[in-house]
């Protein structure tokens, strides 16, 4: 069975966006490393306040509202790409 890249949460302390994605990543057993936007100034630049994003390696997958339905269909085309064959 194909398993789920861990991925990136841009977050900031806060932000009810970024606690209600974690909620929802948490309760679709996602694997993510949540890092705070605010401890890098190239990170807080980039950004700015367009978080919560959810990204694989450098590369933005969702920003926004984060909600079960929307991570669902992206739960989906992740474990699409990672399928044997």
């Amino acid at each position: 069975m194909p398993r789920l890249p861990e991925l990136t949460l841009y977050t900031r302390a806060g932000c009810h966006l970024c606690e209600q994605a974690q909620a929802a990543l948490n309760a679709l057993a996602y694997r993510y490393v949540p890092v705070d936007v605010d401890s890098d100034p190239l990170l807080r630049s980039r950004y700015g306040n367009d978080v919560p994003v959810l990204a694989l390696e450098d590369r933005a997958l969702l920003k926004g509202v984060l909600n079960r339905g929307r991570l669902s269909v992206l739960k989906l085309q992740l474990l699409r790409e990672t399928a044997p064959g």
